[in-house]
């Protein structure tokens, strides 16, 4: 209804009937009171009629409603040039171009706004460039994409290039929305190609090296980062990536140069100072990560992931200041959405450590909403997934396909949930002489992505179930794969360790192609486990945690798959309670290395001495002895917890199905 309502509306403003496309608006909204197109259509026109208050006034319940909608702030910027608000019209065009560089009517009123700035000016004309150059097709994908429309985006791409198959830039964007869907493979394929056609296409290889990274492949995107660099070295945001690929593959000092260096010089930006504080982090500098972190806000107030990476330090107290800073920034009108959602984040985490819970939980419960509004996870297709796997994976399967696989037995696979001790466990078979720690790796998830194919939503899924028609070479071949892919995070040690915790939900794959692999589940009392990563911001793979009732849920699905790998393959896998480890820590430490076949050695009881690179939420945790403050973290948070406790079966449903509202 409100979509006919907003093309009525347009039609009329289209054909210069400004009142009545005001009017129709008006009435559409009566019933949709926060219909983006609508309050877009209603502010454009009574810009047009000359009532700009009435336009700003429309423009701020808009941005209240939708604040990302990057069109708004374009618009906004339209009425204060009208004002003569040049100061206030620049911010807003800045905001536009931000949210969607498309919008070529942003660059074009920049280049007058920064009349003094040469510089800015020069970008603003460059970009005016670039975009009018686009076919309108191409240019119509890019907004697209910008918008979050990525199917009709999708498809004129592809529509494009069946016309235009050499097209570079129409394989960039449609790379861009196979990497926004998660399509790693198809994207690297894509981009590949278009620096086959055009090698000097630096925006291509720029997106090149944010593919091979966001599939783990580091020592590639760092070779890539290195021929971007040599373009142009003086571009600061390739030395930027450079730095990012260095940090990568562990070469902090390169990168820590290069970050150094565009401080110095006034080059870095907010992002800069951010990620020269988690390479600073990484290698355990915390008081200079904290000075980086710092910086990255004053170089933008706004910026929502600077706060939570103090957050995320776990022992960084906030200033009264900083508290004024994030809570204003929160609410303003131009705040995006994601750093909105890591400001609430960081003030949950703010208020908990003063002990105004319910402060705390207000803005935990925020901010998951915020992320639960921009995720696609869906509880009942991760059921289904999960049931899949028990129903695929049956004692006669098993013994059925014995001895298939690689016969390596370096991997250790570390499973669970997130914020369940997994990286205490790690950072305990790191410090042997024989074990190396790597990372969460994504492999064995990408290769179950692989499996199953591209499918539409609404198509059956073939993993697990496609495993039975392949022979046992391929299953070799995919566990010697694993084994070449992640040679890049190795030093030679005979040992290494895998501690994705999502790898649970496919231990009968890992058993297939690596049967020799050692597997730990890392276990936490589940109100511990499931609020700690429900106040937890993720930064991608975890959206079960941005609800009370996913996260329960979620972990109901994991012990009922953990009792059925327990049935099928007996004594495949150690299960080690968080809560055991901290009452004997040695007696554990014997069990883990007893279940991977290594000697007892003193250095993993002293794990916190052992200088290694953590990149996980508990890094500075597992730098410090075992403690038992972590324990019963969800007790002063009790009042709020119900919906937890009925998902997780500690409660009986709710008769009204309201559940319980979030704390004023």
């Amino acid at each position: 209804m409100s979509a006919m309502a907003a093309d009525q509306a347009k039609i009329a403003l289209q054909a210069g009937r400004l009142a009545d496309a005001e009017t129709l608006a008006r009435n559409g909204l009566a019933a949709v009171p926060d219909d983006r197109d609508l309050l877009y259509v209603m502010a454009v026109a009574q810009r047009y009629q000359g009532k700009l208050d009435d336009a700003l006034a429309t423009l701020e319940r808009l941005t209240a409603a939708h604040p990302d909608y990057a069109r708004a702030e374009q618009e906004r910027g339209h009425v204060l040039v009208a004002l003569d608000r040049p100061d206030q019209a620049r911010a807003a065009y800045d905001r536009a171009i931000a949210g969607n560089p498309t919008l070529v009517a942003s660059w074009r009123a920049l280049i007058a706004l920064n009349a003094d700035d040469r510089r800015a000016a020069e970008r603003a004309r460059e970009e005016v460039s670039y975009l009018s150059a686009l076919p309108k097709e191409l240019l119509a994908v890019a907004s697209m994409i910008y918008e979050g429309r990525l199917q009709p985006a999708e498809e004129l791409c592809r529509r494009y290039l069946r016309a235009h198959p050499a097209d570079v830039e129409a394989m960039r964007l449609l790379a861009d929305i196979g990497k926004r869907l998660h399509v790693y493979d198809d994207a690297e394929y894509l981009l590949e190609s278009a620096l086959e056609f055009e090698p000097d296409y630096a925006l291509a290889r720029l997106d090149y090296v944010g593919v091979l990274h966001k599939r783990q492949k580091f020592a590639a995107a760092h070779a890539q980062a290195e021929r971007l660099h040599a373009i142009d070295p003086q571009n600061p945001l390739f030395q930027n990536t450079l730095a990012n690929e260095s940090t990568a593959i562990g070469r902090y000092d390169e990168a820590l140069a290069i970050y150094d260096r565009l401080v110095a010089s006034g080059a870095a930006a907010a992002s800069t100072h951010l990620a020269r504080g988690h390479a600073l982090k990484t290698i355990g500098r915390q008081d200079e990560a904290v000075a980086a972190y710092r910086a990255a806000y004053g170089a933008q107030p706004d910026f929502g992931d600077a706060y939570w990476s103090l957050a995320n330090l776990k022992t960084y107290r906030f200033t009264d200041a900083e508290m004024d800073a994030m809570n204003a920034a929160a609410i303003a009108p131009g705040t995006s959405i994601d750093d909105r959602a890591h400001l609430h984040f960081a003030l949950g985490k703010a208020y908990e450590d003063r002990r105004d819970h319910a402060a705390a939980f207000a803005h935990y419960d925020t901010g998951n909403r915020l992320r639960r509004e921009q995720s696609r996870y869906d509880a009942d297709a991760m059921d289904r997934e999960m049931a899949a796997q028990i129903r695929f994976f049956t004692p006669e399967l098993i013994a059925r396909l014995a001895g298939s696989g690689d016969p390596s037995d370096a991997p250790i696979f570390i499973v669970g949930l997130p914020r369940a001790g997994s990286t205490l466990v790690e950072q305990i078979l790191a410090s042997h002489s024989r074990v190396e720690g790597t990372l969460e790796l994504p492999n064995i998830m990408a290769l179950a992505h692989r499996l199953n194919g591209r499918r539409r939503a609404d198509q059956e899924e073939i993993y697990p179930d496609c495993l039975a028609g392949l022979s046992r070479d391929h299953l070799a071949r995919f566990g010697r794969e694993f084994l070449e892919e992640t040679l890049i995070h190795r030093t030679g040690r005979p040992h290494f360790t895998d501690k994705m915790p999502n790898n649970f939900r496919h231990i009968g794959l890992i058993h297939l192609i690596l049967p020799n692999a050692r597997i730990i589940d890392a276990r936490r009392d589940p109100m511990d486990c499931c609020f700690s990563g429900f106040k937890q911001l993720f930064a991608e793979g975890q959206e079960f945690t941005y609800g009370l009732e996913e996260v329960g849920r979620y972990y109901r699905g994991y012990e009922r798959l953990m009792a059925h790998w327990d049935a099928v393959l007996p004594d495949k896998v150690l299960r080690v309670q968080y809560e055991d480890m901290i009452d004997d820590l040695e007696g554990q430490v014997r069990r883990i290395l007893d279940h991977c076949a290594l000697a007892f050695e003193p250095a993993c009881l002293d794990f916190h001495k052992t200088r290694r690179s953590v990149r996980t939420a508990s890094s500075e945790q597992v730098r410090q002895p075992i403690y038992r403050t972590g324990m019963a973290q969800w007790r002063p948070f009790e009042p709020w917890l119900d919906p937890l406790k009925r998902a997780l079966g500690m409660m009986p449903p709710d008769p009204s199905g309201m559940g319980q509202a979030a704390p004023g």
